[in-house]
């Protein structure tokens, strides 16, 4: 059953406001009128809304991330993702999220300015780890070793990298966006290539340190 606006959680009315506050951020920036007006469009009581993002404009920005997080995922099912190749399946993906931000580029503009903020630096780096993990999730990634940290963190860079020339794109079909993407991602596919190489050349035992962080990872039960 659908929760009624009087008995939702502060995570169920975040998780509700998310991909609305955008639209509000893009006119009055990241601050209390984008969620005071969100939720006086989805009927819920605007001080119990305030209450959702108590860190400011760092959680407004976190829960629209999240919310894109969400529904890239809803709309490339494993079944959709499973026919593509790995490489595809992360240009799909990032392109998925591209089309999700696509209407709000301005807020997405505002939002990269704030958390690009010094201040913010730490949790800029957690909402760049979750998008990326996210994705490796969805393309199949199962690595506990080294790799699950390296392709993160490549990953993210990639990707912020990416919404930087996205953001100002003025391009056919956001061309030149996709090219950009297109060859990162192959630069990540053949420091992912080489390092298999190198791994097949030690024969493993140079990665023991890998595996000792992918035992903290997952610990035995």
């Amino acid at each position: 059953m659908t929760p009624t606006h009087q008995d939702m959680t502060l995570d169920e009315v975040r998780a509700a406001l998310a991909p609305i506050l955008p639209r509000h951020a893009a006119f009055d920036g990241w601050r209390p009128e984008a969620v005071t007006m969100a939720a006086e469009q989805c009927g819920i009581d605007a001080d119990i809304a305030a209450l959702a993002f108590p860190g400011g404009a760092m959680d407004m920005i976190d829960a629209w991330f999240q919310s894109i997080d969400t529904r890239m995922l809803d709309a490339l099912p494993q079944e959709k993702l499973a026919a593509l190749s790995i490489r595809r399946r992360i240009i799909a993906l990032v392109e998925t999220r591209l089309t999700l931000l696509a209407r709000d580029r301005e807020a997405l503009r505002r939002a990269q300015a704030i958390v690009a903020m010094p201040r913010n630096a730490a949790r800029a780096a957690k909402l760049g780890w979750r998008a990326a993990d996210s994705m490796w999730r969805a393309a199949g990634d199962e690595s506990t070793d080294l790799n699950h940290y390296t392709k993160r963190l490549t990953l993210a860079g990639v990707y912020a990298a990416t919404l930087l020339v996205f953001v100002d794109d003025e391009s056919e079909d956001w061309a030149e966006t996709r090219a950009f993407l297109a060859r990162r991602i192959e630069g990540v596919m053949r420091f992912e290539r080489a390092k298999a190489q190198w791994k097949g050349i030690g024969g493993g035992e140079r990665l023991s340190f890998a595996r000792f962080i992918g035992r903290l990872r997952y610990p035995a039960i």
